[in-house]
């Protein structure tokens, strides 16, 4: 009982941690989090609208025009003036006046001896006077080691319910404006996009900052105050957890808040109309830019990469700071937002819960597969639903962590009944395996409601080896000696045909019957045959040189090594389960196999060891191959083709076995001819000696084979 409560009850300890861990919300799991909405986003972004925000921008362009960054502020003033005149309802400049204007006449003047410096513009001082009379604003940046921020904001805020400041970011210190600058502008804002000065995508925006005495709105909520004409701000306190953010009122538009204070951003693709090029409202036709500014914000900002105020947003598009704040203004005027309730964690974590307890006893009691369709229905439930309360009222609830967390625990279930159920099954799989290829077995596994009579057509490249000599060699050999080298040659050379996909059919006295491309789909399968069969010539040389099977150790009258012959066919051939229907054996069955039998029995009369038809050459047409005439088969009716597989791609690319191959055409023609061709045979023999001493023989047989080339011959002219 305790052994099968066992795995129960560490599947609920799993859920217990995995809800654990999403309680205490690490970074990970936010990330993972933000990653999720932005996939929302970018699935759904933000609708595009008319709204009335512009972006002065100082681009590319207008560098290139009017000359590089910073500009002195005679331009600045020129900017604010003409803003003003075309009807702007609220300016605000992305941009900081830390310092005095070092381009300015009685600056410059006032470190030359002599000069009158009072009687010489100043450009700060025109820039005051333009920015007291428009609607401007200037903004200071949250800077770690820059000055307390001091005195206060520009317009008023009124906090209902608990007080919240604990909660908004502080200012640490503070790169703010001239004293001159920030005493004439009407509005004073933070720049800065988000507290932790990331470089990350920007997901939130803060709209409250304090210095521990007051508050401070962002540029984006200042620009609102002034253009709706607003002296006060209402920022409520959340009254259901004291010292934090529940929202804010602007006139008539209430825009809900994190409890830091900060507002999701929902973007909408980049408007190319929000964009007025700075150059444009300097040049000399800036007035017919009227429509286009009268009544709207206009927010002063840049998109010139060297001035390093692009940011990514969650739509994966990398845009100037200054629009951020642009978009979080058409999110209010649009009156569309994202918020995460605080009831959404608790259902979150709920959800995981109920979840995780059903698949662990799902997955324990029924199995691991009506566990994964019941967490698959969970967790695709999950996500639509939550996909459904993004799409419908852009509530938040997250299903990246169910989906994680769910996965890993049902992966440790099945693990767990791995351990507790299966052990049988690895046994019974270790013992079976000693009789049956392993990727058949694997096959079976897989498809275990394929294990009846029965079969399909395939093309398959079929193999068969045989010893030569082996009658003799027996005579030679008690049983438990025959047996070991036996065993010594199939292991060796079974290696090489299963380490190349191949699977073995059976193993039929000495010799051995495989096939590639059954049970299961082998890509190139000629090649790896044939591959399998240069390494099994190979295996077998180092075997003879080393004397593994202790043939000249034990004299065995004039027998020191071991020879096989090899022949391989490509062709369809009928593969399946044959044989009783409570013992079979899956095999291979039709002409090209028995095609390949007969060619490894050509061998002998060849007397060479690698012989391939046709249809195998024509799959390597890179492999070191020679003509060697259209032999008579036994049980075939017309002769078949047949080729010597000298060696691999590297050989055919010698110069000896070009050589080689001419020569050895040279005197095929001539047999086919009639012609004389003992010389190109002599020839033949010894350029074969430098390339594979095993094609010796062949040439020796070949003066008596002039039949089986004019076979070859007539079968060219039948085609042609």
């Amino acid at each position: 009982m305790i052994r099968r409560l066992l795995p129960i009850l560490l599947g609920f300890a799993i859920v217990l941690g995995l809800t654990l861990v999403r309680a205490a919300d690490p970074f990970p799991v936010q990330v993972l989090r933000e990653i999720a909405f932005d996939f929302y986003q970018r699935l759904q972004p933000r609708p595009q609208g008319e709204f009335p925000v512009r972006v002065i921008d100082i681009d590319e362009a207008s560098l290139g025009d009017l000359g590089q960054w910073p500009w002195p502020r005679d331009r600045l003033a020129m900017l604010a003036d003409r803003l003003t005149e075309l009807g702007a309802a609220a300016v605000g400049f992305d941009v900081l006046f830390p310092e005095a204007d070092r381009m300015s006449p009685s600056r410059i003047a006032a470190e030359i001896p002599g000069v009158d410096a009072a009687s010489l513009p100043d450009y700060d001082a025109l820039f005051a006077d333009a920015l007291s009379r428009s609607p401007s604003i200037l903004g200071f940046s949250r800077t770690p080691g820059g000055k307390p921020m001091t005195g206060g904001p520009k317009g008023g805020f009124a906090v209902s319910g608990p007080d919240p400041s604990a909660s908004i970011p502080f200012l640490t210190g503070v790169a703010a404006p001239l004293p001159m600058l920030r005493d004439a502008a009407p509005g004073l804002a933070a720049l800065s996009l988000n507290t932790e000065l990331s470089t990350s995508a920007v997901r939130r925006l803060p709209m409250l900052w304090t210095n521990g005495d007051k508050l401070f709105p962002t540029l984006s909520l200042e620009a609102l105050r002034l253009a709706l004409g607003i002296g006060t701000v209402v920022v409520f306190g959340d009254t259901a957890a004291e010292g934090y953010v529940d929202g804010l009122r602007l006139a008539d538009f209430s825009v809900p808040l994190t409890s830091e204070g900060d507002l999701w951003l929902y973007y909408s693709r980049p408007r190319p109309d929000m964009l007025v090029p700075a150059r444009e409202l300097l040049g000399p036709g800036y007035r017919q830019l009227a429509d286009r500014i009268a009544g709207h914000i206009v927010l002063i900002g840049t998109s010139a990469s060297g001035l390093l105020d692009l940011h990514t947003t969650t739509l994966g598009d990398n845009v100037p700071g200054v629009t951020v704040h642009a978009q979080a203004i058409e999110q209010i005027l649009a009156g569309t937002y994202l918020t995460r309730p605080d009831w959404v964690a608790g259902l979150e974590i709920v959800g995981l819960m109920l979840i995780g307890a059903l698949l662990v006893v799902i997955v324990l009691q029924l199995g691991p597969l009506a566990g994964l369709t019941v967490g698959v229905l969970s967790l695709g439930g999950v996500t639509a639903f939550s996909w459904w309360m993004f799409a419908t009222s852009g509530t938040m609830i997250d299903p990246s962590y169910a989906l994680v967390a769910l996965t890993l625990l049902y992966l440790a279930l099945v693990f767990f009944r791995f351990l507790t159920t299966d052990q049988a099954k690895k046994q019974i799989r270790r013992a079976f395996g000693y009789y049956v290829s392993p990727t058949l077995l694997t096959e079976i596994e897989k498809n275990g409601d394929r294990l009846k009579l029965g079969g399909e057509m395939r093309q398959v490249t079929v193999m068969f080896s045989d010893v030569r000599g082996f009658t003799p060699l027996s005579e030679k050999l008690t049983p438990p000696q025959i047996l070991a080298l036996l065993n010594t040659m199939f292991g060796a050379l079974g290696e090489e045909i299963t380490g190349r996909l191949g699977t073995i059919d059976k193993f039929i006295g000495d010799a051995i019957m495989a096939f590639w491309n059954a049970p299961v789909d082998v890509a190139e399968h000629p090649r790896r045959a044939v591959e399998a069969a240069l390494g099994m010539r190979n295996r077998l040389k180092a075997l003879n040189a080393a004397d593994a099977f202790g043939l000249r150790a034990g004299n065995r009258g004039g027998i020191d090594e071991v020879v096989i012959g090899i022949g391989l066919s490509t062709g369809d051939a009928l593969v399946g389960n044959m044989g009783l229907e409570t013992r079979f054996d899956y095999s291979a069955l039709g002409d090209t196999v028995n095609v390949a039998s007969r060619v490894e029995s050509a061998c002998k009369e060849m007397g060479y060891d690698l012989l391939i038809t046709s249809s195998t050459r024509e799959a390597i047409p890179d492999f070191a191959c020679l003509e060697a005439g259209a032999m008579a088969l036994k049980g075939k009716s017309d002769r078949v083709v047949l080729h010597l597989l000298v060696g691999d791609p590297a050989l055919a690319a010698t110069g000896a076995f070009k050589l080689l191959r001419a020569t050895h055409a040279e005197a095929l023609a001539a047999l086919r001819d009639g012609r004389d061709a003992t010389g190109a045979i002599a020839e033949c023999a010894a350029l074969a000696r430098q390339v594979e001493p095993g094609l010796g023989r062949f040439y020796d047989k070949l003066p008596g084979r002039r039949a089986d080339f004019a076979a070859v011959a007539s079968a060219h002219e039948a085609a042609e």
